[in-house]
């Protein structure tokens, strides 16, 4: 990672931070952290580990074209990823799970990112159903309105290109092809065409229209499951009393908004929009950031602790990776 990408999402991370704690009130603030009702974390971060189950269940049916792959073996490799999300910024983990998974299956980097760009934009899909189905009863400020556009334009934009190269495989790669062969000199058209080859392969659960509809379906499934996480977490302050659908909306701009580049974890990017959502509808800033900040905290502090476990466990140094780069 460069400098400059770094220093980026820190500066956007910690100005979506200013944003959101200014004029906060720390005494009610610590008030409403002290008396929170923290036995409701507990429902709220088994729901959440159990999305990585259904995580993996969607990974290993991705990568089903390519190799079956035991979801005792895909799991850890999943929780890995994350984990690299939470500790680095710009969504390594991503490019650490493929690397994790090369070294364990043997799969190609390329291919495996390409089921994770799969991944990522029925995410994007999903959540926006989210969004539109709770917006005619929560407007949005304008810029959240922005993110949502923005957002939409993106995922909508990848489905259609992901679709379009997958429906006629054999002409994209034709296409592509002239275009190496013309762009290129010889000594790098190989590798270049070897990894879009790979690339291709991975986008193979895209050609039937079942596949995509089980994919879209877990990723529905994993969602709802955020939802109610979200739910067990609101019920630990007794202040909050919203409707299911507000927090459908919550969790779909805000983790909408978390794709923004920002520092590890997701910091401020995630955190932001939910507690203007929540101001909006009257709760008290105090009880909106004590809940915010606490929801961040049982997403973080679980998949990072069972992440670095399993990064023993499996003898990786991502360290030694980058030195080999």
């Amino acid at each position: 990672m460069k400098k400059w990408q770094f220093w980026l999402g820190a500066t956007i991370s910690a100005i979506f931070l200013f944003i959101a704690l200014r004029g906060l009130k720390p005494k009610e603030f610590w008030l409403a952290l002290s008396e929170a009702n923290y036995w409701w974390l507990i429902p709220g971060v088994l729901v959440y580990l159990l999305t990585f189950l259904a995580r993996t269940w969607r990974w290993r049916y991705l990568l089903r074209p390519v190799r079956a792959i035991s979801l005792a073996h895909l799991f850890p490799v999943i929780v890995i990823g994350f984990w690299g999300n939470n500790i680095y910024p710009a969504r390594a983990g991503e490019i650490i799970r493929t690397y994790v998974l090369k070294k364990k299956e043997g799969i190609s980097i390329s291919t495996s990112l390409a089921t994770v760009f799969v991944e990522r934009t029925f995410d994007g899909v999903a959540l926006l159903l989210f969004v539109f189905v709770s917006l005619p009863f929560i407007p949005l400020q304008d810029w959240l309105n922005r993110i949502v556009l923005l957002a939409s334009f993106l995922f909508f934009g990848a489905l259609a290109v992901s679709l379009a190269i997958a429906a006629k495989p054999s002409k994209s790669q034709a296409l592509y092809n002239r275009l190496i062969v013309r762009l290129f000199p010889r000594r790098l058209r190989a590798p270049i065409l070897s990894i879009l080859d790979h690339f291709l392969e991975g986008l193979r659960p895209l050609h039937k229209g079942r596949d995509m509809l089980i994919i879209f379906a877990i990723s529905l499934l994993i969602w709802l499951m955020m939802t109610v996480e979200y739910w067990f977490v609101a019920l630990a302050f007794h202040e909050i009393k919203v409707a299911f659908y507000v927090l459908m909306l919550m969790n779909g701009v805000m983790s909408l908004s978390a794709s923004l580049p920002a520092g590890p974890g997701y910091l401020g990017t995630f955190d932001l929009p939910g507690i203007e959502i929540l101001k909006a509808l009257d709760v008290p800033a105090e009880i909106a950031v004590s809940y915010i900040l606490i929801l961040h905290a049982t997403i973080w502090f679980p998949i990072t602790a069972l992440g670095t476990y399993y990064i023993y466990k499996e003898g990786i140094s991502w360290k030694a990776k980058l030195n080999k780069r």
